[in-house]
């Protein structure tokens, strides 16, 4: 049975933490997820890429906070009380990604998407990495090691 999912394109499922930007849901593995923090200060740095939001103090570390809507070139909206910061470890570099809502851990089937068709070629491409299916609703996969990484050009 599993090698059937694998040779269709899907997982055994995996764990995912949903989110909100805007209207759409999101999702990153559960294995990379450090915490859950509400929105709190964070201080500017000068200089910094657009996405760069600034750093916070977590427990005596200084961690950088993304705006993750603006990563993915999508429209900004103002902060509310549902605001969320989702820590997230990738290799040895922790960041805090600064999303609208967090929904709930799922556990989905991902399959790798053609992300060119999916979002009709525009540069957020190379940060999904698939599409979860839980019963019907999707769930956008995003390539953490792309959004995390070093930017290029500034983007």
């Amino acid at each position: 049975m599993a090698n059937e999912e694998t040779t269709n394109g899907l997982d055994e499922g995996i764990q995912v933490v949903a989110f909100k930007l805007r209207d759409e849901e999101y999702g990153v593995s559960i294995l990379n997820v450090q915490e859950i923090r509400n929105l709190t200060d964070i201080t500017r740095v000068p200089f910094s890429a657009d996405f760069i939001k600034g750093v916070m103090n977590l427990r005596g570390s200084v961690m950088p906070v993304i705006d993750l809507k603006q990563r993915l070139g999508l429209e900004q909206t103002p902060y509310t009380d549902n605001t969320r910061i989702v820590t997230v470890a990738v290799d040895d570099l922790q960041v805090g990604m600064l999303v609208d809502a967090v929904t709930e851990v799922l556990t989905i089937k991902t399959k790798p998407v053609d992300a060119k068709k999916a979002v009709n070629g525009r540069e957020i491409t190379r940060f999904l990495s698939g599409i979860g299916n839980m019963d019907g609703r999707l769930v956008i996969m995003l390539n953490l090691e792309e959004i995390v990484g070093q930017p290029k050009d500034g983007k």
